[in-house]
């Protein structure tokens, strides 16, 4: 937590401090989070990272995650739920740039208005007609998967807790010795579901649910699921024969990591792949930065195995290199919605 309150309001300065950054509005909460994140260093060093992480949370995530759907909503033509959810996040994000689109809204909407009373269409028809699809229905594999880590963590809290490593090690942790010496290979597949913690589970799955839905929607569910699992087997496989050799040491290991770098690393072979669509290399450049970003914080954070992480998403790269977009019905590619 305190690792990601202090990148992230850094890269967000990076960004947001050219002369044609929009939102400047970011340089200030960026720099509140940084404050907020030093003060409480200083005053409650070991509550820090949760304090930090709530500022991070109310000042960058949840207007970046509003910002997205007000943009989604605009564009169905909802301007009204649009200009509604802008006046919220407002309160969180006070920017002259968010107060001229809520503007634009209101303006937006009350042309539609006008433009409905004197047309025959109905009221409705183009909301109804327009497909609006959540972000896991349209990615069936990744809800899947949500559901299914949830499930195997409440699991763990059953057999008696995720700390425990003797409960970890009877219901799948991946250990090498086990694995080589008693032949224990299934624990390759187990470990990928078990978590040690709410907050491992839950960025995990946040993860997934950012990542996951728009490399599902590109390449198909199937393909999808195979990538993820592959990835996740090579991420555990990977960090076992490294530790054969002396490389690495690693008692227990266990997480959703591997199969999620595995996901980054597919989107990166599948945009290099096809590196001349439409914003791939800017979005290579966005993964390259996610990259980074995980580089930094396993050679910060003991806990975690920077081998899995590498292993997951070197594999899941050279699947994302053999893969090539769903097509549409049209003959178009379905795949550069992300």
């Amino acid at each position: 937590m305190l690792f990601l309150a202090l990148v992230s309001p850094l890269l967000v300065l990076a960004r947001a401090w050219r002369p044609s950054a929009p939102y400047h509005g970011w340089r200030f909460a960026a720099l509140v989070v940084l404050a907020v994140t030093a003060v409480a260093w200083f005053l409650w060093p070991g509550v820090s990272g949760y304090v930090g992480g709530a500022a991070w949370f109310l000042l960058l995530f949840l207007p970046t995650i509003a910002l997205r759907k007000i943009t989604q909503l605009a564009a169905q033509g909802d301007y009204e739920s649009a200009g509604r959810l802008g006046a919220v996040i407002q309160m969180l994000h006070p920017t002259a740039e968010l107060r001229e689109q809520i503007r634009l809204f209101r303006n937006l909407k009350s042309n539609a208005k006008r433009s409905r009373a004197s047309s025959s269409v109905p009221p409705d028809y183009d909301r109804a007609t327009s497909p609006r699809r959540s972000q896991l229905r349209s990615a069936p594999a990744v809800l899947v998967l949500i559901l299914v880590n949830v499930l195997a963590f409440l699991f763990e809290i059953f057999r008696g807790g995720w700390n425990d490593p003797e409960v970890l090690h009877r219901i799948g942790a991946v250990e090498p010795d086990a694995v080589v010496a008693q032949g224990e290979y299934w624990r390759l597949f187990t470990a990928l579901f078990l978590h040690a913690g709410f907050l491992h589970l839950a960025f995990n799955l946040f993860a997934l649910y950012v990542l996951g839905p728009p490399l599902e929607r590109s390449i198909g569910t199937i393909r999808f699921l195979a990538c993820y699992l592959i990835s996740g087997l090579a991420s555990s496989a990977g960090v076992v024969a490294l530790t054969e050799v002396g490389l690495v040491q690693v008692g227990q290991l266990i997480g959703a990591s591997g199969c999620i770098l595995g996901v980054v690393g597919a989107s990166a072979g599948l945009l290099l792949r096809h590196r001349h669509a439409p914003f791939a290399k800017q979005r290579l450049a966005n993964i390259g930065l996610i990259v980074a970003i995980q580089i930094a914080f396993d050679l910060s954070t003991p806990q975690v195995s920077m081998a899995a992480h590498m292993c997951g998403l070197v594999a899941g790269f050279f699947l994302g290199l053999l893969l090539a977009p769903r097509a549409a019905a049209g003959g178009d590619d379905a795949g550069w919605s992300y």
